[in-house]
């Protein structure tokens, strides 16, 4: 587990995948000055925010969290649980919609 936050390692993800610090600060729901506190080892992530950029990176949540520092909360598997059902849930939502309006 990194002690510090692991700047070189977030930002060559983001680089193979084409990605920016912009994008990343998004996904988590970060404003790019709250990213760079974290990135500056200023500010703690969620859980959440891991989980968000380890889908963004293609990395597991633990793998994520051990580049993210020593207090850095790894999303456990209700967690993971609850947002494959949400993500299920708006699936069906959006297929329902599209149903609804007519398009297939």
């Amino acid at each position: 587990m990194a002690l510090f936050f692991d700047a070189p390692w977030f930002d060559a993800r983001l680089s193979e995948r084409g990605l920016s610090r912009a994008a990343m600060a998004a996904v988590a729901g970060l404003s790019e000055a709250e990213l760079a506190l974290v990135f500056k080892d200023q500010k703690e992530l969620s859980a959440g925010q891991v989980a968000a950029f380890a889908e963004l990176l293609g990395e597991t949540p633990a793998e994520v969290a051990r580049h993210a520092g020593v207090s850095t909360p790894t999303p456990g598997q209700d967690a993971v649980a609850r947002i494959a059902n949400l993500e299920r849930r708006v699936a069906a939502l959006e297929a329902a919609v599209r149903r609804l309006s007519g398009q297939t």
